[in-house]
């Protein structure tokens, strides 16, 4: 082997087994840095990632489920709203017809007592005329007939009532006819 070693030429395809042993001697050395040092520093690295990565998750789940329970909090909200409006909107109509129909009540009533009290005017009226008509109608007959007859019978005509009777009977006579159209 050592004529080999001296005089022959190295084969290339065969390695020195001095490499080798100093190769597996320097794998070992960084093999055993790589799993002291470094691989815990990775792992620990790894695991912040993992955590922060998790962690980042988990706080957007948290925060999708804050998110989802605020929208529907809302939506309830505004259904509420959305029912007290209409509620409100309901009893404006009804107290707008309650404050329609007293109106119209009072409306009617105010209109009666004015009708009411107009024919009240009317019928004193037409009484005050009727008795004027009838004092002057029988004026008007006592002098007539006073003509007639040559003398005054105011006197006469007033004592006895004569020219009352005489229009009441006139009045009843009416009275009846019109009644009867």
């Amino acid at each position: 082997m050592l004529f080999l070693a001296e005089g022959a030429e190295h084969n290339p395809i065969i390695p020195i087994w001095q490499e080798i042993v100093l190769g597996f001697i320097a794998f070992g050395i960084l093999c055993y840095v790589l799993m002291k040092f470094v691989f815990p520093r990775m792992e620990e690295t790894f695991r912040a990632r993992v955590d922060a990565i998790e962690g980042g998750i988990k706080r957007a789940e948290e925060a999708q489920a804050e998110a989802n329970r605020l929208l529907e909090q809302y939506k309830q909200q505004l259904a509420e709203a959305r029912t007290e409006a209409a509620s409100i909107r309901d009893e404006a109509r009804a107290d707008a017809q309650g404050i329609r129909e007293d109106i119209l009540t009072k409306a009617r009533e105010e209109s009666d007592r004015i009708i009411a009290a107009g024919r009240e005017a009317l019928q004193t009226e037409r009484q005050t005329i009727v008795r004027q008509l009838r004092a002057e109608i029988g004026s008007l007959a006592v002098d007539l007939a006073g003509r007639i007859v040559g003398e005054s019978l105011e006197e006469e005509a007033r004592r006895r009532g004569t020219v009352e009777r005489f229009l009441d009977e006139i009045g009843d006579g009416a009275a009846g006819t019109a009644g009867r159209r």
